[in-house]
């Protein structure tokens, strides 16, 4: 279970780390389920961003990968090519997305958008290292 505490932690590290890369970022936690617990969008974050950092978080847990590595695996000749176009659009196919893991088990995930892939993935990181 994420619980609203344990999304507010993971979004306060994932914000420190944008913070400390100079790259404003909207910041995405989802439960189980998929569904939204928490988001921010902090101040200079592009609004095109916040729908996509919510659904690289669905998109982490619906598949339990992150979505740098759904990514790879999406492209063409790859075994998930055209994933991006299942459940109904809501599917993340860059980085950014990663699962939230509690003794083993995938139980959430963090959705970060609004900068490079790069930047995407590495502020999700340390969110997702502030789980737990």
């Amino acid at each position: 279970m994420v619980t609203l505490k344990d999304a507010k932690n993971v979004i306060a590290a994932a914000e420190a780390k944008a913070a400390a890369i100079g790259q404003p970022m909207n910041i995405a936690v989802a439960d189980s389920g998929g569904n939204l617990v928490a988001h921010e969008r902090m101040d200079g974050a592009w609004l095109g961003s916040i729908d996509i950092s919510i659904n690289k978080a669905f998109t982490a847990r619906a598949f339990d990968i992150t979505t740098k590595d759904l990514a790879a695996q999406s492209q063409s000749g790859g075994q998930f090519f055209g994933i991006q176009t299942s459940n109904g659009g809501r599917v993340m196919a860059f980085a950014g997305g990663i699962p939230l893991k509690r003794d083993g088990q995938v139980v959430g995930a963090i959705g970060v958008s609004g900068g490079s892939g790069e930047q995407d993935h590495a502020v999700a990181q340390a969110g997702a290292a502030a789980f737990g």
